[in-house]
């Protein structure tokens, strides 16, 4: 059999900060900006590019325990979130590409690594981070391109024949994953499979992907893939931030402090209802940080994998969560306009009584 060539590639995102400001970043990186991408080999309309593309730095080539040197570069993106992506070159068979995968996947040399990069290129880019974060969250995604793939005539092997004679393998490869699967979890895996020609193939999992393409025609869904993660990583970040105001707000609304309780729960509310517009304007600043047409091939690409990594689940819990939010503040203030018409009526009621008083006082 022809051995498979390609490339491995790995991306761990991490949230560093409330926003990178990429022009100032530009400069401290020293690198021009960017154009808008990806370039998309399928025709797609001009507005189908990043809104703010990322700020890109190359760093020289890493070794990784045994493995490398893998080439590597930073992507930054405004929102907050940089990208380290890493890129090895491969030729094995399917069984050698099965075990590989596998290795790269569960190994923990990676983000340890990845790490420390990131906070050595942070410490010298600090000026560009808007309210930089002490904790980061992060996520990890693989992708397996392909860029060969022959049968056994050496020619190049369709999409469809490949997921006929190789399916099994592919689904191991996604799942990460040393030995076969049951054919539930198989179907499962495939289940995401898409092509555009007969001769290119996408198969999108929660933690891999495969990618079956030339070079210049992967380039693009690897784009999409990462973006798909950045997209997660954010939506973690609001489900925390919500999970810990509404926390704080529940113990609040436990505690007794007689009258001047309300007056207290008006700022909370305020503060309630600010982080929830502020998460509202964070998650529409990320959904419209790159255009698709509902019926374009790339849009159809990124939801799959938008949904097989969890973008949707999250994005979900973070509306259900501003969903609560929203009543919890009209409960607050509503509580409050009554509590404040309550003594209002009572200040009232005091000043007609000593009225009252000074009146029968001064008839005797």
């Amino acid at each position: 059999m022809q051995p498979l060539r390609g490339s491995f590639w790995v991306f761990v995102l991490y949230d560093v900060a409330e926003q990178i400001q990429l022009d100032r970043l530009s400069g401290l990186v020293g690198t021009e900006a960017s154009r808008r991408g990806p370039a998309f080999k399928h025709p797609a309309p001009e507005y189908v590019r990043f809104e703010r593309p990322p700020v890109v730095e190359y760093l020289d080539p890493v070794s990784i325990g045994m493995d490398g040197p893998f080439q590597c570069r930073l992507n930054y993106f405004d929102y907050g979130v940089v990208s380290v992506e890493l890129e090895l070159s491969f030729e094995a068979d399917w069984d050698e590409l099965v075990h590989l995968s596998s290795r790269w996947i569960a190994g923990s040399e990676i983000e340890k690594r990845t790490t420390e990069l990131v906070r050595t290129q942070l410490g010298r880019h600090r000026p560009a981070l808007i309210q930089p974060y002490e904790n980061w969250l992060s996520e990890d995604y693989y992708v397996i391109q392909l860029r060969e793939a022959l049968d056994e005539n050496g020619k190049p092997m369709q999409a469809a024949v490949m997921l006929a004679a190789q399916g099994a393998k592919i689904a191991q490869i996604v799942r990460g994953e040393s030995v076969p699967l049951s054919d539930a979890e198989r179907n499962d895996a495939l289940q995401s499979s898409m092509s555009y020609y007969p001769s290119d193939l996408l198969v999108a999992g929660w933690l891999a992907a495969l990618v079956y393409d030339i070079p210049e025609g992967a380039a693009p869904t690897i784009q999409l893939l990462e973006y798909a993660n950045t997209q997660l990583l954010e939506f973690r970040h609001y489900d925390d931030l919500l999970t810990r105001v509404l926390e704080n707000v529940y113990k609040m609304l436990d505690q007794r402090g007689g009258v001047l309780r309300h007056w207290r729960m008006a700022r909370h509310a305020e503060r309630l209802n600010a982080i929830r517009l502020e998460v509202r304007e964070l998650t529409e600043r990320t959904d419209n940080a790159i255009k698709f047409l509902s019926d374009m091939f790339y849009a159809r690409a990124y939801r799959v994998a938008a949904t097989r990594v969890g973008v949707t689940d999250y994005r979900n819990l973070v509306e259900q969560k501003l969903r609560v939010a929203g009543e919890l503040y009209e409960s607050m203030v509503n509580d409050y306009h009554q509590a404040r018409g309550f003594i209002l009526e009572v200040m009232v009621v005091a000043i007609l009584v000593i009225e009252l008083v000074h009146l029968f006082a001064w008839g005797r």
